[in-house]
């Protein structure tokens, strides 16, 4: 046969181009590994170093009590997150949460000297303390996420320094020991509010500092000497209110005795007066009774001399005469009986005369 008449050959179908094949290996391998980040951030991740997982991890989640602050390539936000979950850029951005409640710092081991060079200890001290939550991100710019180190534990030890240079161990130990709290509030409220006004000092709380042995020993000979001194005192005084409560007590019952006596003497009083009151009112009665007693018998006599006067007639005269001589039993003699007789009749006659020349002249 020759060439023409010779079936043709079976042909390959084209290969696929380079390209697109590659293309797809890469989606697939992209995939993969972030699949793979995935899953290492995820399991991995909560295992290992807080600053490490905080910047590996997507979800995160802000604590009850915080705030989420975050930086994005090494530059703080100012965007804040409340609490909750959360969802950022791993490996790209930084997540610490901040607390913005009432917080505790304990400083330990504060070593300090006093004006007269003896070196005492505070063993701790306590600060309470809170982060004002607008005041977050200010406050981490320019001091970061340590701000209570500069402010809070490193201030503390200058502040103690401060205070014990200026003052005895005497003072610092027991005079002034319940100021100190005050004082290092104060110092440390007023530096925050002028260079970081986003922290509030709430309280601070010191505990009694540790001073050598020896000195410790004079001052606990120095607290009982002045106990014995504040148990005596303490007996006097109580001897004092005693003396004091027998005092009152005498002059209560002096003053019972005398209110006592003086109702009893106004009890009399009134005794004394009820009888005087009734006697004068008796005597008001007698006068009364015996002048008008007195009053009768006045007008009783008035009438019996005016009954008389009307009888003293010399007709009735001379009959009372006559019935008087004539029961008179006696003898008379001599020579003055017969003058008797007429004188009795001259006065007689002299009364008529009278009446008469009364008559006339009426």
């Amino acid at each position: 046969m020759d060439a023409r008449t010779q079936p043709p050959l079976p042909q390959r179908p084209p290969p696929e181009p380079l390209r697109q094949q590659g293309s797809v290996d890469c989606t697939a391998i992209v995939t993969v590994l972030f699949t793979l980040i995935v899953i290492f951030s995820m399991v991995l991740i909560p295992s290992s170093s807080p600053n490490l997982k905080n910047s590996l991890t997507i979800l995160h989640q802000v604590p009850e009590g915080h705030v989420g602050v975050y930086w994005l390539g090494g530059a703080l936000q100012e965007t804040t997150t409340t609490p909750g979950f959360h969802l950022k850029l791993p490996l790209i951005t930084h997540y610490e949460p901040v607390q913005v409640t009432l917080q505790t710092d304990l400083v330990r081991d504060i070593p300090c000297g006093t004006k007269g060079g003896v070196m005492i200890n505070f063993d701790r001290i306590e600060v309470v303390n809170r982060l004002k939550k607008e005041a977050v991100y200010e406050t981490l710019l320019n001091y970061g996420v340590q701000y209570d180190h500069t402010w809070i534990y490193d201030k503390i030890h200058h502040e103690i320094n401060q205070f014990c240079s200026v003052h005895s161990l005497q003072e610092v130990y027991i005079d002034m020991f319940d100021q100190i709290d005050e004082t290092m509030k104060d110092a440390l409220q007023a530096d925050c509010t002028r260079y970081a006004p986003g922290i509030e000092v709430i309280s601070v709380r010191v505990t009694k500092p540790r001073i050598p042995e020896s000195v410790r020993r004079n001052f606990e000979q120095m607290e009982e000497e002045r106990t014995k001194v504040l148990v005596a005192v303490e007996r006097q005084r109580v001897a004092e209110k005693e003396a004091e409560t027998q005092k009152k007590i005498a002059i209560t019952e002096a003053e019972k005795n005398a209110y006592v006596s003086k109702i009893v003497m106004e009890q009399k009083l009134m005794e004394k007066d009820s009888l005087r009151m009734q006697e004068e009112i008796e005597n008001a009665m007698y006068i009364a009774r015996e002048k008008s007693l007195a009053d009768a018998k006045y007008y009783q006599t008035l009438k019996e001399a005016e009954a008389n006067k009307l009888k003293l007639t010399p007709q009735f005269l001379e009959l009372k005469f006559i019935e008087a001589i004539s029961n008179n039993t006696k003898m008379f003699f001599g020579n003055k009986i017969p003058n008797m007789v007429m004188d009795q009749r001259l006065l007689g006659n002299f009364l008529r005369d009278l009446e008469g020349r009364k008559n006339l002249e009426a």
